[in-house]
């Protein structure tokens, strides 16, 4: 059996300060998909919990919400539901999708974003797909389909957001968009289009076209894909 390694005043150290070299060497050495899930929780909760084995930690979040991203993403209320979780291991959870954020919308900035369509589907799945609630977010664009500013216009309940044509193009106007992207999600994780879905989408395209603003597509996100309505044949 391996030996607790001693300080440099000659006393033990506790178990966990060798695995957590270890885990720092191997994700430096061989990358990130050298760790299973709940190792890379394990680092990412070290800066919260310096003093503790974090692994217990790490395999029960991972228990409640099913995935890595699915951790990241949780509600802080919802985090702090599990036994262990305060404020310092929430703010490190959360700084972890929002690195994760800004990093997908900078490479969706750097180029037209229709002819960079699987960066907009990894920024629209890394902002959207594991929040508990609806949410319905727009792309904007100007006339080189570059993206001017990407807003969340509503947040609703489970299964519904509240969405108002005319609120959508006056945004459009204000920022003087040409074209827009609208996206939203289905907390249950079918993107499956609603008729409802359908409906919004086909009212806002009405309302927009007249005043020269193009709508490009709508994108329904979920935990097990997406839709897109202009794929579908429905816009």
């Amino acid at each position: 059996m391996a030996r607790a390694p001693k300080s440099a005043a000659g006393t033990l150290e506790p178990h966990f300060v060798g695995h957590r070299a270890r885990l720092r060497t191997r994700f430096l050495e061989s990358g990130p998909d050298a760790l299973a899930d709940y190792e890379l929780l394990e680092l990412v909760l070290f800066r919260a919990l310096p003093r503790q084995d974090t692994k217990p930690l790490a395999k029960a979040l991972l228990a409640r919400f099913g995935s890595f991203a699915e951790v990241v993403s949780a509600p802080p209320p919802r985090l702090a539901e599990v036994e262990g979780v305060g404020e310092a291991v929430v703010a490190e959870l959360k700084l972890v999708q929002a690195a994760a954020l800004r990093l997908a919308k900078g490479e969706l900035k750097a180029r037209p974003v229709l002819s960079s369509w699987s960066q907009v589907l990894d920024f629209c799945r890394t902002a959207m797909a594991f929040a508990d609630r609806e949410e319905f977010r727009i792309l904007f664009l100007d006339k080189r389909n570059q993206l001017i500013a990407d807003e969340v216009l509503s947040r609703g309940t489970v299964d519904h957001t509240p969405v108002y044509p005319r609120e959508v193009v006056k945004r459009a106007l204000e920022l003087s968009a040409t074209a827009l992207i609208l996206v939203h999600n289905h907390p249950s994780g079918d993107p499956t289009p609603s008729s409802a879905d359908v409906q919004m989408t086909r009212r806002i395209a009405e309302v927009a076209a007249p005043l020269g603003i193009a709508l490009h597509d709508h994108l329904i996100i979920g935990k097990n894909g997406h839709a897109s309505l202009k794929g579908l044949g429905l816009i």
